[in-house]
């Protein structure tokens, strides 16, 4: 079970989070180097911070554009009627659904926030009317469709 609540971060669990979050491929070794602690400390801090569930998993990010999933579209979704059940139904259906790669349950007009990722407007076109377009509780749905990208972080500030 987590304990990230019985453990307070100090500024070398910090310093170790931040040089992980620009390149988790380094070895221990390494990392305990850019930190300026020797190996066994830095092993045994970084299994706390994974223990503790500040480190929450380690990914490999894929180039969207040359997998030809480089359209990016946020599509707001309100669903007809909200309870938990229904909530539970949606969540389920997004969660099976690789080409919505973020989902939110959001507050005001709408309910959730999805990004998705297709090769294009066409295929965008399709996945609403034959993926999105048979859940039957969707009431509306309004598509933002990216020009350009700014800022993409993956990592949160420490």
């Amino acid at each position: 079970m987590a304990q990230s609540a019985e453990y307070t971060l100090d500024e070398k669990d910090k310093e170790i989070l931040r040089v992980l979050q620009k390149d988790a491929r380094l070895t221990n070794k390494e990392l305990a180097s850019r930190v300026h602690l020797s190996t066994t400390p830095t092993y045994e801090r970084v299994k706390r911070l994974e223990r503790t569930e500040y480190i929450k998993q380690y990914a490999t990010i894929l180039n969207a554009q040359k997998l030809n999933k480089g359209f990016t579209v946020f599509c707001s979704v309100k669903l007809r009627q909200l309870n938990t059940e229904r909530a539970l139904a949606f969540s389920e259906m997004v969660r099976a659904i690789p080409e919505v790669t973020e989902c939110y349950n959001i507050s005001g007009s709408f309910d959730y926030l999805l990004r998705i990722q297709s090769p294009d407007m066409q295929y965008y076109q399709q996945f609403l009317l034959n993926v999105l377009g048979r859940h039957d509780n969707i009431s509306s749905l309004e598509s933002t469709f990216v020009m350009e990208e700014i800022k993409h972080e993956y990592s949160v500030g420490v």
